[in-house]
């Protein structure tokens, strides 16, 4: 026969007449429980539409890394060419690397954006001759 565990200590008053409050121990969180098997018993995947991916597009991966070191422009435009090949390539061979060439897209055409403000500014501060009135 086993004993009951000994109560708490009585919480400690401090000289203003305030107690700490205990908190309760710790006990172990219940284990999980397994999900209700469907009618029949079989299991059915819940995804339907699943398909192999074919190997990493290597023109989706050379387009995102070009679009993110823009090279003074030349990498965005590279990766622009390179990000639309790779998206066609993806579509007609069922490769993956769609996510991938599309950011070599987006990065390329924020690249090319930079470069187009930066050569107006350049222009505007190397004709201060000219007037917008």
């Amino acid at each position: 026969m086993t004993t009951p565990p000994s109560p708490p200590p009585p919480p400690r008053s401090s000289s203003s007449g305030w107690t700490v409050p205990q908190s309760p121990p710790l006990e172990a969180p219940p284990p999980p429980v397994a999900p209700a098997a469907p009618p029949g018993g079989q299991w059915r995947p819940t995804h339907q539409h699943l398909r192999p991916q074919g190997p990493t597009n290597g023109l989706a991966i050379a387009s995102m890394v070009l679009g993110a070191l823009w090279l003074w422009s030349l990498g965005s435009v590279l990766a622009l060419v390179l990000g639309y090949v790779a998206k066609r390539q993806i579509d007609q061979r069922g490769e993956s690397g769609r996510g991938l060439a599309l950011a070599g897209i987006i990065l390329g055409w924020i690249g090319v954006g930079v470069l187009v403000l930066v050569a107006f500014v350049a222009w505007i501060v190397t004709n201060p001759e000219m007037s917008f009135e």
